[in-house]
């Protein structure tokens, strides 16, 4: 979330000297995480080998960070991880057959469902609540999430991205070469995309 806002505000700055559409790949950190998730703590104790204090003080500099750039991380209301790869298949889906902007806004509303309100990205009552909040056809999305639609296609594009490097997230690849990896502020996407565009200017 923090690597989408930079990039938002950097592109804001960047207004009327570069033209940028953002599309939105599938990366799953856990994939083999069951639908019903984990608690977070434990999870993250067990991956990272972090201590409750740790988790605290990574806790509190994420909320902060996201604060500085008008995101509210809801810090104790998120209690487990879970399996996203569901809410992938409906992003995925968005990006080709909803309206332009549609898999943004749809990524934002699932961004905020979890991380400030604390709600499961892999609950099929929230993707489609999510879905039908940003305009997209919520009976089209319920047939996607009740069969297998989009599966094959989003394990192949993740297998795609790991197999060129991308191992964790957010990693933001610009024109298809440049990739900036964690979660920048907006000066760097603003400098990297004025480098761009000087570039391609004739």
């Amino acid at each position: 979330m923090i690597g989408l806002k930079s990039l938002d505000i950097a592109l804001q700055r960047l207004h009327g000297d570069v033209q940028a559409t953002i599309h939105f790949q599938p990366f799953e950190l856990n994939p083999d995480m069951p639908p019903e998730g984990e608690e977070i703590n434990e999870h993250l104790s067990q991956k990272y080998g972090a201590t409750p204090e740790q988790l605290q003080q990574t806790r509190e500099a994420i909320r902060a960070r996201g604060a500085a750039l008008g995101f509210e991380f809801g810090i104790g209301k998120r209690d487990r991880i879970y399996n996203t790869f569901d809410a992938h298949r409906l992003l995925h889906w968005a990006g080709l057959e909803g309206p332009p902007g549609s898999q943004q806004a749809l990524k934002l509303a699932l961004f905020s469902a979890y991380f400030t309100d604390g709600l499961s990205p892999a609950s099929h009552a929230v993707l489609l609540q999510k879905a039908a909040q940003v305009g997209l056809d919520p009976v089209r999305a319920q047939a996607v999430l009740a069969g297998d639609a989009y599966a094959a296609e989003v394990r192949e594009t993740e297998r795609f991205y790991t197999s060129h490097g991308i191992h964790s997230v957010p990693a933001v690849i610009l024109n298809d070469k440049h990739l900036i990896s964690g979660g920048q502020p907006p000066e760097v996407f603003e400098q990297a995309l004025r480098q761009l565009a000087a570039q391609q200017d004739p």
